[in-house]
């Protein structure tokens, strides 16, 4: 169950860098919003335990696993939309043991674990239409589970990452063109669809946010949070206004933005840490990214290169979903920025995932 290594071989390059980046995360939460401070403290001291621990277990053994987790991860998401609590037009929490917890999150790494077992597994059929389906059913029955709640923020990195483990995996080019060839009309379609005043796929305001992006003229009005978050990170210029700074000359105490600890925490870091600031925690994200997908390449395995790669993934797709929308370039639409944004969901799941990477990286390689 746990693995047996030397000092010298666990990455510590990784792990300082994870540490810096939850500790600059902290700190700029508590200037955002410093009710969440004892919370978030706690919720870095556990990932902090998480992290460690789930480093020294064999990532094969937990493979071993695959259907349970899949059987599990379905359980919890069926539960939120049964028993969750609903803040925001949104059932996306559940409460287990006085504790409120974001299953969605979890999914990420889960489906991750599922995925490079599953594609592991059937490594010299990957390219059969068995195969495909199969995995094709398991994404499904996961994405459709998280779009009810509604979340299509994360439904869409999510899929993101699926697509990207199954390309890692060495799927043929030819599905590959196949796929554009029949997912390029549908995307058109579904554009078309959802502007109809009786489309049924989607909430009012998740089209709404859409159409506010493809048509920011017309739907300007209701762009408000965005406009102010492009504002607020403007206004910090090349250092920003300093961390703390209560005035009503920031976005951030004039209210502008509502919720900043969360999904618009990055306009919090563009405002009092600056251009400066801003570039420094995007390069640590990428360093971050770059180690993950290293310790991929170097795997002793399939499924080691895999879990490495799609929590790099993870981590790249969703900081970009995270800045892309609080710098004005995407949709607005919900998703936090890793190790920096509030929630414990949100960093103990992040902190499973760099566990499972280090524990990649501390077994002997084959490649």
């Amino acid at each position: 169950m746990f693995t047996k290594f030397n000092r010298k071989d666990y990455n510590f390059k990784l792990f300082f860098s994870v540490m810096l980046i939850i500790a600059i995360g902290t700190i700029v939460i508590n200037s955002a919003n410093s009710d969440y401070l004892s919370r978030q403290i706690f919720g870095v001291v556990l990932g902090f335990i998480v992290m460690i621990f789930v480093s020294l277990i064999d990532y094969e053994f937990i493979c071993k696993f695959y259907k349970v987790i899949f059987v599990i991860n379905a359980v919890l998401l069926i539960m939120v939309l049964l028993f969750g609590t609903t803040v925001n037009n949104a059932r996306r929490w559940i409460v287990i043991a006085g504790v409120q917890f974001q299953p969605s999150e979890l999914t990420k790494i889960f489906m991750i674990i599922f995925s490079a077992a599953f594609l592991d597994k059937y490594k010299d059929e990957i390219n059969t239409f068995k195969c495909l389906a199969q995995y094709a059913l398991y994404c499904a029955i996961t994405l459709f589970l998280v779009i009810a709640e509604p979340d299509l923020s994360t439904t869409i990195c999510l899929a993101m990452i699926l697509v990207t483990i199954l390309y890692i995996s060495g799927i043929s080019y030819k599905v590959i063109g196949l796929a554009i060839l029949i997912l390029v009309p549908i995307a058109g379609s579904f554009l078309w669809y959802i502007q109809r005043p009786d489309q049924k796929l989607l909430k009012e305001y998740q089209v709404g946010r859409i159409l506010q992006f493809i048509y920011p003229d017309q739907y300007g009005d209701d762009f408000s949070q965005q406009n102010n978050s492009v504002m607020a990170i403007g206004s910090g210029q090349l250092s920003g206004k300093g961390l703390n700074t209560s005035t009503m000359a920031t976005v951030k105490d004039a209210n502008f933005i509502s919720e900043q600890q969360t999904d618009f925490i990055f306009s919090v870091v563009g405002e009092e840490l600056g251009f400066i600031g801003s570039v420094i925690i995007i390069a640590i994200i990428l360093l971050i990214v770059l180690q993950c997908i290293s310790i991929g390449r170097k795997a002793k395995d399939t499924k080691g290169m895999l879990i490495a790669s799609g929590v790099g993934m993870l981590i790249a797709y969703q900081s970009f979903i995270n800045i892309g929308v609080a710098t004005g370039i995407l949709p607005n639409t919900g998703i936090p920025l890793p190790f920096i944004s509030y929630g414990l969901s949100s960093l103990l799941s992040i902190s499973f995932g760099i566990g499972m990477v280090l524990n990649v990286s501390i077994q002997k390689l084959k490649y």
